[in-house]
């Protein structure tokens, strides 16, 4: 006789991995998510009070969050972890993108607006650079593609990614971040993107970021441009 499928029999095994996730230490909490208890806590919040995120009947935000974490922080496979979670692929995926666009929402929290370096500033990396900003640099994340598309996203390393232009303050907080483009890309075009498009990266008058010159030197950007990217 078939066995007859039950979600219920589920729970027990779903609310033990979370308890092996979450609730023994804030060690496995950042070995599994890549934050404490106390930060995947605040970021729950976030995701509820102001990214619109809602539990459903057979899925809280703690365990969605989870699910969109781990996959982010060790690029988890989807069938990894519908295993871990004891969900179907569809459910993970789901949750994913849900989670995803609740983040997408939070950007005017999660980005930071920078504050230049000043005359009392005593950090002995930063206080030479008086009116910075932060810095900007480039880097390749692995992806999967269809088999038509690869070369596109080839880099110069040989691997499939795409090449993403972050930006951080003095303390290491995402200002602006440009994703999407082929790991084909040159860094200056895609500065060049940043910089030109409608909704881009903005330097505001009078101050500046540090990029490596190579950048600028390889790029087409207008004097003003150059003058703000030391």
């Amino acid at each position: 006789m078939r066995t007859r499928y039950s979600l219920v029999s589920r729970v027990p095994g779903q609310i033990n991995y979370m308890r092996k996730v979450i609730g023994i230490s804030d060690e496995d909490c950042i070995n599994h998510l890549r934050m404490s208890r106390c930060v995947f806590s605040r970021f729950c919040h976030l995701l509820e009070t102001f990214g619109g995120l809602k539990s459903t009947r057979n899925c809280t935000i703690v365990e969605k969050a989870a699910m969109f974490l781990s996959i982010l922080a060790h690029h988890t496979k989807n069938r990894i972890v519908k295993s871990n979670h004891i969900r179907s692929g569809r459910t993970v995926s789901k949750h994913f993108h849900r989670v995803l666009n609740s983040v997408i929402i939070l950007h005017s929290i999660l980005l930071s607006q920078p504050k230049p370096i000043d005359e009392n500033c005593t950090n002995g990396r930063w206080r030479h650079f008086k009116g910075c900003l932060g810095a900007l640099d480039g880097t390749y994340i692995n992806v999967t593609v269809p088999v038509q598309d690869r070369a596109r996203y080839h880099n110069r390393k040989g691997d499939i990614s795409v090449n993403v232009l972050a930006v951080c303050d003095i303390n290491m907080n995402y200002v602006y971040v440009l994703t999407g483009w082929e790991g084909s890309a040159a860094d200056s075009r895609v500065l060049r993107n940043a910089i030109t498009r409608s909704n881009g990266f903005r330097i505001p008058q009078g101050f500046h970021f540090i990029l490596n010159y190579i950048w600028l030197r390889k790029s087409s950007l207008s004097t003003t441009i150059h003058s703000s990217l030391f």
